[in-house]
């Protein structure tokens, strides 16, 4: 006889569009969803059952253990692969599981073309992974966004096993795109007790940034989020993923180091006054791009540094710090912006330091 563990094992792509067709000969629809589901709740319950409802069969797409790393950090998946497929199949509303391997279920959309395609109400059409969607697409999949359950999800159950009352140690998530100066002063501050904090998770657009290696040599999480065609601007997808990365690791206040994309909704409204920035200028002089080239051709004879609060407007929110640096005769933009960033070193650990929780 089979035991529990084969009796729920997983089914192959091959076998799951086997069923597809199948359904599809029969005029019935097969509804997939996919996600990592590594700690089970009433809210991923009751959306499964609500998923069902809208076909005759639903099949269910595990991320592995290793892209569940590779998504939410080394910290999950709190069960593993085996487990969570187990306890999936099980369900009543499930009638196949399938676990892949890639960070995104593009592939297995592609091969087990759909009728119906689940997401929860975390997500609009919008801001779903733009191969993902482009593969429903292509496979004629009707998508169904289906409300959240209030107050249930996984990085809230999380939050509650882990939540230490407030108390402690100030937890900062810092975004990055390049060298990660401004990253090696706080790690600085923090080891020489300056600055009682950790840093809890590093996030880059830019996959070999030396921002994520400095992070990862500190054994900070260091997470590479794919933003999108636009080097400026994240797309819906990658400012929800920046917003849930943010939150899984409880963070505190939201530090941006030489961060090259315009951060957006949700994260603006879920860090509200929570997010800091340092800009190469005495604001609100020289906002934008190439701030110590502007100081030069204004001709100031002093420019600096600030940080301020982030907010919907670039370089518009309330200043919290400032340091001078002279401008001197026969400056370039370069070694301008390196006395300036001497400064940056100092005063944006000052600012953490005195920051309250």
């Amino acid at each position: 006889m089979p035991t529990d563990a084969e009796a729920y094992a997983p089914m192959t792509p091959a076998e799951v569009r086997a069923l597809r067709d199948q359904l599809d000969a029969q005029g019935k629809k097969l509804v997939f969803t996919n996600g990592c589901f590594d700690l089970l709740h009433a809210g991923h319950v009751r959306y499964l059952n609500e998923a069902r409802e809208l076909g005759d069969a639903m099949v269910v797409a595990l991320n592995s253990d290793e892209s569940v790393r590779e998504l939410k950090g080394p910290t999950r998946p709190i069960n593993s692969e085996n487990d969570r497929a187990e306890v999936m199949a099980a369900l009543r509303a499930v009638d196949a599981v399938v676990v892949f391997g890639d960070k995104r279920a593009t592939s297995l959309i592609e091969t087990i073309q759909p009728h119906i395609y689940a997401k929860g109400g975390d997500y609009t059409v919008d801001s779903l992974n733009p191969e993902e969607r482009a593969a429903l697409d292509a496979a004629g999949t009707a998508i169904r966004i289906l409300p959240l359950v209030p107050g249930r999800s996984t990085t809230a159950t999380v939050q509650r096993m882990t939540h230490d009352g407030g108390a402690g140690r100030l937890r900062i998530g810092v975004l990055g795109s390049g060298e990660g100066s401004n990253l090696r002063a706080i790690l600085a501050a923090i080891t020489a007790g300056a600055l009682q904090a950790d840093i809890s998770v590093a996030l880059s657009d830019q996959a070999d940034s030396k921002f994520l290696q400095i992070a990862r040599e500190a054994g900070v999480p260091a997470i590479h989020v794919d933003g999108g065609a636009n080097p400026r601007r994240f797309d819906d997808a990658a400012q929800k993923e920046i917003a849930e990365h943010l939150q899984r690791a409880q963070v505190d206040v939201v530090v941006l180091i030489g961060f090259m994309r315009i951060l957006k909704e949700p994260t603006l409204s879920l860090y509200a006054d929570r997010i800091v920035n340092v800009h190469p200028s005495l604001l609100p002089k020289h906002k934008g791009a190439n701030a110590p080239q502007l100081a030069i051709e204004a001709g100031d004879t002093e420019t600096g540094c600030t940080v301020h609060l982030v907010t919907a407007e670039i370089d518009a929110g309330r200043i919290l710090a400032q340091a001078t640096v002279p401008v001197l005769p026969g400056d370039t933009s370069e070694k301008l912006h390196a006395r300036i960033k001497d400064q940056e070193h100092k005063l944006l650990p000052q600012v953490l330091a005195e920051w309250k929780k």
